[in-house]
């Protein structure tokens, strides 16, 4: 693209920070310069006509890992570094409530409920057996019980008769959150490129070159929050993961209340507006799922519309209103990946499907990074 004298000027000349990356993450980010910076020229770059990848695909729970997630996580972290994870996610839930408002996100405290299906009998007594001592691990972020034994009061079928529900989860609606970021941002005169792809950037020790899918600029920093499509621009261990979900229409007289897990937290579901939301699947075929290409697979539809049948909705007629697709960032570890990359270029990826979570301090965080 040949860009005229007024694009230039108005757009691209001066700039102090680009920020790669439109979602809960880089919104954060550009709201925590402009805090520090008031004066400073802050572009986003964001390659989806909405913020792309998982920040508005998400199932919008506000989550901090369900108990079998908690001891899974024990197998490859220590009990400090869980402990830690938690009260960054923790953390990360009432800054975002405290920014935008739980009117404005729709902020409910309804617990997170984990089930069993009953051939998950090992699974549970294992979950059952160590309550005591995650609750007591847990003590210092949540200062009380975190997970307690309560029965099953929505009818679902084939799971044990208790749940262990986290009983600070929450859930919100993603939509009004990412749009209120937006509507921040631009209020605070950041300007927002929409359909603007980061291809490649260049660091001088100076200055760096950003090329996108159309045109070449100059930035004094360059900020990276991309976390799904990170290995399209870094060498960092994070790889793309991608989520199914679908919704139901709207069903008279749903009874069902809160957010609820099955299966480690492969499988996740909610209620929202007299539907079902449920996602997840990507247990049964990782290699599949290990793209940052947006679909949906036969084989994953058909597992999640099983457990609406079988487990959620088995004796309530329902019908799938549609589906679609978000891209995680993943990797070995749980714990994100926030690093300088060189002298001004920086990152924060790999939210580890907990963006709503942990995404507002990371935001911060990678700020913090750049002065």
């Amino acid at each position: 693209m040949n860009l005229s004298y007024w694009e230039r000027k108005s757009w691209f000349s001066n700039i102090d920070f680009t920020i790669v990356g439109s979602g809960i993450v880089g919104l954060n980010c550009v709201l925590e310069l402009r805090r520090k910076h008031p004066k400073a020229r802050i572009l986003v770059l964001e390659k989806g006509k909405l913020p792309q990848g998982a920040s508005t695909k998400n199932a919008g729970f506000a989550c901090f890992g369900s108990i079998s997630e908690i001891l899974s996580d024990l197998k490859t972290h220590s009990e400090q570094e869980v402990l830690q994870l938690v009260q960054d996610r923790f953390n990360g839930i009432q800054s975002l409530r405290t920014l935008l408002g739980d009117n404005v996100i729709e902020y409910q405290n309804n617990g997170g409920h984990e089930l069993f299906l009953n051939q998950d009998v090992e699974l549970y007594e294992r979950c059952f057996s160590e309550l005591k001592f995650v609750n007591e691990l847990l003590q210092p972020v949540f200062k009380n019980d975190a997970f307690k034994v309560v029965p099953d009061r929505f009818n679902f079928k084939g799971i044990n008769k208790n749940y262990i529900s986290q009983v600070f989860e929450g859930q919100i609606d993603t939509g009004k959150m990412m749009r209120s970021l937006v509507q921040l941002a631009q209020q605070d005169g950041i300007t927002i490129l929409n359909s603007t792809q980061a291809q490649s950037f260049e660091d001088t020790g100076t200055e760096v070159t950003v090329k996108t899918d159309e045109l070449q600029f100059v930035t004094k920093k360059l900020l990276i929050a991309t976390n799904g499509f990170a290995a399209q621009l870094l060498s960092e261990d994070v790889k793309p993961a991608r989520a199914q979900v679908l919704i139901t229409k709207p069903i008279k007289n749903l009874h069902i209340k809160g957010t609820f897990h099955l299966e480690e937290g492969y499988y996740y579901f909610r209620n929202i507006d007299n539907r079902i939301l449920l996602g997840g699947g990507r247990n049964l075929d990782f290699k599949t799922e290990e793209t940052a290409e947006f679909g949906n697979t036969v084989l994953v539809e058909n597992k999640l519309k099983e457990l609406l049948e079988t487990v959620i909705l088995p004796e309530q007629p329902f019908e799938i209103d549609y589906s679609w697709s978000g891209i995680m960032g993943v990797g070995q570890l749980k714990k994100p990946i926030v690093k300088q990359v060189s002298d001004n270029v920086v990152c924060g990826v790999r939210l580890g499907g907990m963006g709503i979570a942990i995404g507002s301090t990371i935001g911060k965080n990678l700020a913090g990074l750049v002065g």
